[in-house]
Parts: C-alpha cells; structure tokens; sequence
C-alpha cells in the first residue's frame, strides 16, 4: 500500500455520518443503519474513489426518490465528494472542459492533461470535497476592534472577501495563517463555483485596496501584481483575476507561517499557489455538470 493511503481513507471517514456509511453500502440503506463502517474505512483511496464515482452511489445520493435534495439524502460532505470523484472519472474519457471567460460566456478548452493530473492526487479530491461542504455552512459575525476614535465593532462574513481581510489587521499571530487560509479557500471557491457574481459585482476602488493590501501590496495597487509568464494582462476578467491572484498569495502566505512540517492534508497549502487554476477550473466543472440547479440554495450567496 502506498503510504499516506490509510490517512486519506481516514480522512473521509472523519466527515461520513452513519447514513453516508449506509448509502455507500451494496443494497438497501435502511436495512443496514450504520453501514460497515470499518470495512469501508479499510478501502484503499482507489477503491474509495471507484466507490464514490460508481452510478449506483450518484443515483443514492442524487435521486433518491421523493427528497429533491441531495442534503436530504447524505450530508453534505458526502454530496460533494460523490461529485468530485464523479467529475474526476468524467475527465478519463473527455477531450475538452467548459472555461469560464466572463459572465454569460463559457469556451472548450482542450488542456484536460493538467486537470487528470491535478485531480490524481487523493489529497486534492479530498479538499474539493472539504472546500465546498465548508460554505455550506458560513460563519459570520463582529469582532471589536480599537480606533483612532476608540472601539467600534467590526463585522464580518466569510463569505465577504473585503469584510473577511479586514480580521488580519486584528488577530494574533496565531490565528494569522487560519485567516490567510480561509482567504485562499474563499477566493477558490468564489473564483470556482460563483464567477458570474464576482464578476458582475465586483469590490469597487476601497474594496480592492483593502484586499490588495491583505494580499501583502502595501500600495494596494493592482498593477503591482505580479505576472505569471504567459499570463494575460490582469483586469481581463475583472474580479475574478483579482481574487486569482490574491488567493495564491493568501494560500502562500498561509503556508509559509505553518510550523512545519505540516500534516498531509494541509500540505495541499503549499501546492495551490501553483495549481490554483487548475483547482478553480475543477470547481467550474464540477459547478456546472452537479451543482447549479441547487447552487443558490446550498450557498445562499445570491
């Protein structure tokens, strides 16, 4: 066995509640409450990904009669690993992928090598799964914080990259690298799953200095960016190349505060700044082929 299998097989089990044990069993779920938890959990990460792409798992998870919502069936964890490895399988035997290019517009592009390698790796399946079931459930609220005219509460909302960046200027240093982080992870899953939005509503002028300076721009210009060989000139796609080239920086930074060395599923940190496009594009594909009919209510961001 290849090591690091029965860590990421592990992994999963962490996240599946009884009833995704049972659904993932052969036959009837409610005949089997519970499932057999420690023979699936024993499953290699090739096993467990046949097992979570396999129509007969989709079909428990997805139509299901009389639910008409997948959360109703399995958690979300559960819902969205069965996408992503659904989507993973897809990719074998496609020659090209939809690509975002600006609201309403979508073109094929044939480069589907870079997707299959990036979807490889069981550690990458597993945070797609992990990134989307974490927005299902958002956390928002206020924190005080001192002013030159003294204390004033200061909100909020992972889902609110400007409002979220500002929690920099007042955590310890602790607690830095879990807000750069989730910054990253914000910038993925908005970049991914909600394009169209971003794009349409953009940050305006203040919102995007304060985020350019949360990305390390002291000058909170985005000129100052800099540019991938190759790369087209930022600002073609608006604010979803912004938050593209802010959530590698966060998810660099993030990483390079860690105490190391770090435990495998977290050393995906290291790896985003690289491959973040192809993690957004993945979200993309999976957004439209899954999630859109049920996207907004999942969400709730529109």
């Amino acid at each position: 066995m290849i090591p690091g299998q029965t860590a990421v097989t592990s992994a999963y089990f962490e996240h599946f509640t009884e009833m995704d044990v049972a659904l993932l069993q052969p036959g009837d779920p409610r005949a089997m409450p519970g499932g057999d938890r420690a023979t699936l959990s024993r499953a290699d990460p090739q096993e467990l990904n046949e097992l979570l792409a396999s129509q007969r798992v989709f079909e428990s998870v997805f139509a299901a009669p009389g639910t008409g919502d997948p959360f109703l069936t399995a958690s979300p964890f559960l819902v969205f690993a069965v996408t992503v490895h659904r989507a993973a399988t897809q990719l074998e035997s496609v020659g090209y992928v939809s690509e975002w290019l600006g609201p309403g517009r979508r073109t094929p592009v044939f480069d589907v090598d870079e997707l299959r390698a990036f979807m490889a790796a069981p550690w990458h399946r597993l945070f797609l799964a992990e990134l989307l079931a974490s927005y299902t459930h958002v956390v928002s609220g206020s924190v005080v914080v001192p002013t030159p005219r003294g204390l004033r509460r200061q909100r909020f909302s992972e889902l609110d990259p400007v409002r979220f960046s500002a929690l920099l200027e007042v955590v310890s240093d602790v607690e830095r690298p879990g807000v750069l982080r989730r910054l990253g992870d914000l910038a993925l899953f908005l970049t991914g799953v909600f394009p169209d939005y971003v794009a349409r509503n953009g940050f305006g002028p203040i919102g995007e200095g304060r985020l350019l300076r949360a990305g390390g721009l002291a000058n909170g210009r985005a000129e100052d960016l800099p540019r991938e060989p190759g790369a087209a000139a930022f600002g073609d796609r608006g604010s979803v190349d912004l938050l593209e080239h802010l959530g590698r920086r966060w998810y660099q930074t993030a990483f390079e505060l860690l105490p190391k060395p770090v435990a495998e599923n977290v050393a995906i940190l290291g790896e985003l700044p690289r491959c973040f496009r192809q993690a957004r594009r993945m979200l993309g594909l999976i957004t439209e082929q899954f999630l859109f009919a049920h996207r907004d209510r999942w969400f709730g961001l529109t």
